[in-house]
């Protein structure tokens, strides 16, 4: 089985368009659409997990850079998730910003900081 990324899609492209999309190319497993959790929108991007390596090879070929719906579509190998130490900036487990940018922990506290404009 092959999991493929497929990116820059439209934020109107639901599962079953992505399906029909790549079912010319082989067996599909699965789709998942990413979806965002506040408003429920599609995210611009899924994934497509086909049955074997050489049918997942031919829609790639086929469909990067692809025009669909008004945008050229991104398709390619999905790579791993990385394992996440926790919620977003929760400022453990190397989150947070430590360490980059070649700051180190005193270098960083001491830097005058300037105020932020409220996001709203």
């Amino acid at each position: 089985m092959k999991n493929l990324f497929v990116g820059n899609l439209s934020f109107q492209t639901t599962e079953s368009d992505l399906r029909a999309l790549f079912e010319p190319f082989g067996t599909i497993t699965r789709v998942h659409m990413a979806m965002d959790r506040e408003t429920g929108r599609a995210r611009g991007f899924g994934f497509v997990e086909m049955a074997n390596d050489a049918e997942a090879a031919k829609a790639i070929a086929a469909l990067d850079g692809k025009d669909v719906g008004g945008r050229n579509i991104k398709v390619n190998e999905a790579r791993p998730k990385e394992r996440s130490s926790g919620p977003r900036g929760s400022g453990s487990g190397g989150g947070g910003g430590r360490g980059r940018g070649g700051f180190s922990n005193e270098n960083y506290s001491e830097a005058a900081r300037q105020p932020r404009e409220p996001r709203w």
